[in-house]
């Protein structure tokens, strides 16, 4: 499932390509897995707004739509939300361009490009929320990128689950998924089955700035592409290049030598040097 840096990739990679462009069509699948809300309501919502921003909220991405633009300054009115899930892609297409299998959205604009969400396994999601009615999409902790040491800290004080599981709990910290926790936690050096209410104050406040140094490296290479994860116009990313740790097993740690363990933590596979990390 494509994490945060990889949200933030196609978050970003959209934005620059297609804000301030105008819907002038919507066209969605007859599959109703990917829907949250129903595809006429969606198409009849899209059609008509210009795309006043792209953004990443957690592992969300999030088009701010607004009425065409005219003398008065444009309002944000409602938010289309697309969740990736495993194997979900937003690309901003030329409109010659064929389109692939697995399409279930097909947004055309008036620039004459065209943004698809193709989903093979349709695992993932599309939403509309209208502003009049409901508040902005806020997702469900706190953001990684943004939360301050001490916030940090707290959120697992007293907590007895393993910090690797509480780094993926999305209602401490939303976004954080399996390969950027088990990179965070070799570089700080911390056991993922360690409980996370165990984890000293110093030792928390060096994995809170591992965490974001790595997401930021991340993002800087265009997140990691172990899968079907490509951005906005169908590249690949590369900070699996840079990975310790992560589907490393059994080769040999890139700082001591110990060969990578693989174990399970709250059902999830996590990987970490047994000598490193304590």
């Amino acid at each position: 499932m494509p994490e945060l840096p990889e949200v933030e990739t196609v978050a970003n990679g959209v934005h620059a390509r297609i804000a301030g462009d105008q819907i002038v069509s919507a066209w969605f699948s007859a599959k109703p897995e990917p829907f949250k809300t129903p595809p006429l309501e969606m198409a009849e919502a899209l059609t008509g707004r210009t795309i006043q921003r792209v953004h990443r909220v957690g592992k969300h991405i999030v088009v701010d739509l607004a009425a065409p633009a005219g003398d008065a300054p444009a309002v944000t009115e409602a938010e289309w939300i697309v969740h990736l899930g495993m194997t979900g892609r937003l690309l901003v297409s030329q409109p010659d361009v064929p389109l692939p299998a697995h399409t279930h959205a097909q947004l055309v604009l008036h620039s004459g490009r065209e943004l698809r969400f193709v989903d093979a396994r349709r695992f993932g999601r599309l939403d509309l929320r209208r502003l009049d009615t409901v508040g902005g999409f806020a997702g469900p902790g706190a953001e990684p990128l943004s939360i301050p040491a001490d916030a940090f800290i707290a959120l697992f004080r007293g907590r007895k689950l393993a910090i690797k599981a509480a780094l993926l709990n999305q209602s401490l910290l939303h976004g954080v998924g399996n390969i950027y926790a088990d990179e965070s936690l070799h570089r700080a050096g911390i056991r993922p089955s360690l409980a996370a209410g165990k984890v000293s104050g110093p030792r928390l406040r060096r994995l809170h700035a591992e965490l974001q140094s790595v997401l930021l490296n991340a993002i800087a290479l265009g997140g990691s592409s172990v899968s079907d994860y490509v951005d906005a116009d169908g590249v690949r990313g590369f900070f699996q290049l840079e990975h310790r740790v992560y589907a490393r097993k059994g080769q040999p740690c890139l700082t001591c030598g110990t060969p990578i363990r693989r174990t399970i933590i709250g059902g999830r596979s996590t990987h970490s040097c047994p000598k490193c990390q304590r």
